[in-house]
């Protein structure tokens, strides 16, 4: 078992280079950060396997956060991490399996904010309390939306002015598609179509792949996802994005202006994914994971995996999640409420 004292650190010859200096004070740092971590927690979960339950299938992008951060996590908690699926019911089966697991710091939720900021608000019955068993350790990932058109659209419409012109002109074309109801791509459609006050289909489908693929066919006209599951395509040219949702240009996508360029700053919406504790976890070994996170998302090697999905690597304290949160979902429950939409 590792010790939980700060280890000495071993003086560079004096005719050492300075890149090895530099190497060194790096190795040093690295190894100050990972002890006090480890000395924190809990027993159970001390040089032991950290279980990262993860809200969505392999593949997914869930499970692409999860791996990427869990691949780094041995270099800072000194333990091993394994990923376990647990995808389906809107993220329940997955909180189910984290409720269920030793409250030790062993085990961690991986999930998109909404299960904390959405779903309380969207279904009239969950089998959690978001407040009571969820407790928020760090965020992992963030990624903006886009609105994408396909070929049941002309080529001339590359804006959102343009969209919006075309649906007015074409009711009965006006379907837009999203992964499913109350997904951030949903509430964003919902918004965007709702203020313009236009006549809109939702279609809602189990997932973006088949979306994709229906938007590529020709069936809808337009598709909200995050982005990285479009860019591809609209660098083929085989649909157009037409807007983004971030506060600036992405640089996944940085000749598509986004929302707040194109009018509408009120479509400023983020997809984030964060990491959730048991809610009966003691505080100290929570935020002292957490602090191991925040290493582990800082290393270059987790920015080059999120980058294959477009999406940012971003960490932050309990205390700064938890207050996100909050205010996230007194947002959402005011669209929610404004737009009528909620789910069983």
């Amino acid at each position: 078992m590792m010790k939980s004292s700060t280890p000495a650190t071993t003086a560079a010859p004096r005719n050492a280079s300075p890149r090895r200096r530099v190497l060194q004070a790096g190795v040093a740092a690295a190894a100050t950060l990972a002890f006090p971590v480890l000395a924190t927690l809990a027993p159970a979960a001390r040089g032991g396997t950290l279980r990262l339950l993860c809200s969505g299938p392999a593949g997914s992008i869930p499970d692409l956060v999860a791996r990427g951060i869990g691949e780094q996590l041995p270099g800072v908690l000194g333990q091993r991490a394994v990923v376990d699926n647990r995808p389906g019911a809107a993220g329940q089966i997955s909180i189910g399996a984290l409720m269920a697991a030793p409250a030790d710091g062993s085990t961690l939720l991986l999930a998109q904010g909404a299960i904390a900021t959405v779903y309380p608000h969207l279904y009239a019955r969950l089998a959690y309390d978001a407040a009571a068993d969820l407790q928020p350790v760090s965020l992992a990932a963030e990624t903006s939306l886009a609105l994408a058109v396909g070929p049941a659209v002309p080529g001339d419409v590359t804006t959102l002015a343009d969209l919006t012109a075309w649906l007015r002109r074409h009711p009965a074309e006006a379907n837009v598609g999203s992964p499913g109801i109350g997904t951030l791509p949903h509430l964003l459609s919902a918004m965007l179509f709702g203020e313009e006050r236009l006549a809109w289909q939702h279609i809602a489908y189990s997932g973006g792949p088949p979306a994709v693929t229906d938007l590529l066919g020709g069936r809808i006209a337009a598709l909200v996802l995050p982005e990285g599951l479009l860019r591809q395509h609209h660098a083929s040219r085989r649909v157009r994005v037409v807007a983004t949702s971030g506060p600036v240009r992405s640089a996944y996508l940085p000749d598509v202006a986004p929302f707040a360029e194109q009018g509408r700053p009120d479509l400023m919406v983020t997809e984030w994914f964060a990491f959730f504790a048991p809610g009966r976890a003691p505080k100290e070994p929570v935020a002292a994971v957490a602090r191991g996170l925040q290493a582990a998302i800082a290393r270059p090697e987790v920015a080059a995996v999120f980058a294959q999905a477009g999406m940012t690597p971003a960490s932050s304290s309990p205390s700064v999640l938890s207050a996100r949160i909050d205010a996230e979902q007194r947002h959402w429950q005011r669209v929610l409420r404004t737009y009528g939409i909620h789910a069983e």
